[in-house]
C-alpha cells in the first residue's frame, strides 16, 4: 500500500493527533515516515518590514529552530515507540504548503498525513488553511485529520479525529 508517509507538524495538539494516526497507518503498511516542520522565512518577512535589527532576527530564527526540534521530537518518539522507521526535516519557506509538497516530491513520499484545522469566518479568509493548499497542490494522496473539538472540550480525550482523504 503506502511505503513512505510525510507528516507535517506545527506542534499543535491537533497535529500530534494526526501524527499518532499516521504512525499507526505506517505500522500497518510497514511504511517509513518523515516528519516535517516548516519554519517561516523570517529573513524575507522581516526584511520587508524593516522593523527589526539583525540581533532580533537571529533570536527569532533561533527560537523557531528550537520549536521545530521540539515538534519533530514528538514524531521521532512516537515512531520509535511503534517501531516505525522515521526521518525528520526542517524546511524554511514563506509558504509552508510549498515546502510540504516539495519535500514529499523530493523524498519520494506516496502519502501526506496532516491535520486540517477548522477556522472561522474572517480568520479563514485571511489565514486560509495549509491543508487545503496542500490538497490542491499535491500530486499524491493527502489524508487529513480534522481537529474539530477545542482543547478544553470535556470529551476531547475520548474523541478520535475524523479522517478525510483525497486520492
Amino acid at each position: 500500500m503506502f511505503q513512505h508517509i510525510l507528516m507535517p507538524t506545527d506542534g499543535s495538539e491537533h497535529s500530534e493527533q494526526a501524527i499518532k494516526r499516521g504512525i499507526e497507518l505506517a505500522k500497518l503498511c510497514n511504511a517509513k515516515v518523515t516528519g516535517i516542520h516548516v519554519v517561516p522565512d523570517y529573513h524575507m518577512m522581516l526584511a520587508n518590514e524593516g522593523a527589526f535589527d539583525a540581533g532580533t532576527q537571529e533570536r527569532i530564527q533561533e527560537e523557531a529552530q528550537q520549536n521545530a526540534a521540539r515538534f519533530l521530537e514528538f514524531v521521532k518518539t512516537s515512531a520509535a515507540a511503534a517501531n516505525v522507521p522515521c526521518d525528520t526535516v526542517v524546511a524554511t519557506n514563506a509558504r509552508p504548503y510549498d515546502a510540504i509538497v516539495n519535500t514529499a516530491n523530493e523524498r519520494g513520499c506516496d502519502l501526506i498525513v496532516m491535520t486540517a484545522r477548522y477556522r472561522k469566518k474572517l480568520v479563514k479568509l485571511i489565514m486560509g488553511d495549509e491543508a487545503t493548499r496542500v490538497l490542491h497542490r499535491a500530486s499524491i494522496p493527502v489524508l487529513t485529520f480534522r481537529g474539530i473539538m477545542s482543547s478544553n472540550h470535556p470529551d476531547r480525550d475520548k474523541a478520535v479525529p475524523r479522517a478525510t482523504a483525497k486520492a
